[in-house]
C-alpha cells in the first residue's frame, strides 16, 4: 500500500487527506454562540428581537434556518408568549476557497525553454484545484404576542406548533446522533 501512495501524484496524497477530514466535520450542533458558532439574540424593543444562527462550513442553509426558526420560538415561549411574526430576516452566505495545489517554480530562457540560459523567472502550476466553503448566517427580528396567531399573516408562527415539528430536527453536543444530522 506505501508503494501504491509513493507512485502516485502529490495531489493524491493531499486529495486523500482532505477528504479524511472531511468526512470527520460536525455540523454546528444548535447551541448558543460562543464566539462565532450557534444561536443569539438582542432584545430591541418590549416584545420585538433580533434573533441570529450561524452555522459552520459543515453546516447547511436549510439547518441555519430551522434552528433561527428553532430558536425564535424556544425565546417566544421563554418570554410567556404564544406566537411570534417575523417582520425582517436575511440568510447571509459567506464564501472562502481553499485552494490546493503544488507549485513548481522553474527558469525559463527568453524563449520560454526550461533549458539554457536562465533569464526570468516565471512561476507555474501543474496541479491546483479551488473547493468553495460556505458558511451561513442567518437573522430574523421577531415580534412575539399572546393569543393564537393570526391566520391571514403567513410570517407568523405559533411557537409549540414550530418547536413540536423541528425538534427531531435539533441536534445538540448531547445527542449521540450530532454526527450523523448531515444525512
Amino acid at each position: 500500500m506505501l508503494s501504491f501512495i509513493a507512485r502516485r501524484p502529490r495531489g493524491f496524497l493531499a486529495s486523500s487527506l482532505l477528504l479524511a477530514l472531511g468526512a470527520c466535520a460536525v455540523e454546528t450542533p444548535y447551541q448558543p454562540s460562543e464566539g462565532r458558532y450557534g444561536y443569539s439574540e438582542q432584545q430591541i424593543e418590549e416584545t420585538r428581537y433580533r434573533v441570529t444562527f450561524s452555522g459552520n462550513p459543515s453546516t447547511p442553509r436549510d439547518t441555519v434556518q430551522n434552528y433561527l426558526l428553532y430558536r425564535s420560538a424556544e425565546l417566544t415561549i421563554q418570554k410567556g408568549f404564544d406566537h411570534f411574526t417575523v417582520v425582517d430576516r436575511d440568510l447571509e452566505r459567506s464564501t472562502r476557497y481553499y485552494t490546493q495545489g503544488f507549485s513548481d517554480n522553474f527558469y525559463y530562457d527568453r524563449f520560454g525553454s526550461r533549458r539554457g540560459i536562465r533569464r526570468f523567472y516565471r512561476p507555474s502550476f501543474y496541479s491546483a484545484n479551488a473547493y468553495p466553503v460556505n458558511e451561513y448566517s442567518s437573522f430574523a427580528v421577531i415580534v412575539m404576542a399572546e393569543g393564537d396567531k393570526p391566520e391571514d399573516d403567513a410570517d407568523a408562527y405559533d411557537a409549540l406548533d414550530v418547536l413540536q415539528r423541528l425538534q427531531p430536527l435539533i441536534r445538540t453536543d448531547d445527542d449521540p446522533g450530532a454526527s450523523d444530522a448531515a444525512e
